[in-house]
């Protein structure tokens, strides 16, 4: 199911809104990918999304960034990735990839052993000095090979 396309601001073709609103982006490594699905996320998500990459790259200077399956990933080269996040309907998803490790752990289970999930409603409390632990605990780690 998609939903409505929001328009480009830069003239390009509109990006269409997947289900729960998540904004489908062509799969690309660096900053500009990741800007562009922040910057098509719908509605409060676009804010809550700018301070996400805003914490992840103040934390973790020289992250790697990419897109990939309409997801914005953060990665160490050599290293693997970390940590993505994508809309749903009603929240945004954070996706620590071996979240099991980190202390405290995110509150969010999966049915993958090693992954955790933090998820950020429009009106949640925002604990940012705790989500920067993770992002830093995060990125200490092996990371995924996607």
């Amino acid at each position: 199911m998609t939903e409505k396309a929001k328009p480009s601001k830069d003239g390009q073709k509109p990006v269409v809104l997947l289900s729960g609103g998540n904004p489908q982006i062509a799969k690309g490594y660096g900053d500009a990918p990741v800007q562009a699905y922040i910057a098509a996320m719908p509605e409060w998500k676009q804010g809550v999304g700018r301070r996400l990459d805003d914490i992840i790259v103040r934390t973790v200077p020289g992250v790697q960034k990419a897109v990939k399956w309409n997801t914005p990933f953060y990665g160490i080269e050599g290293q693997g990735w970390f940590l993505g996040f994508h809309c749903l309907t009603k929240y945004v998803k954070v996706a620590f990839l071996k979240g099991a490790s980190l202390a405290p752990l995110p509150p969010g289970t999966s049915k993958q052993a090693d992954v955790r999930y933090l998820d950020i409603h429009e009106n949640d409390a925002f604990d940012e000095a705790q989500f920067a632990e993770w992002v830093r605990q995060a990125s200490l780690l092996p990371g995924e090979k996607l």
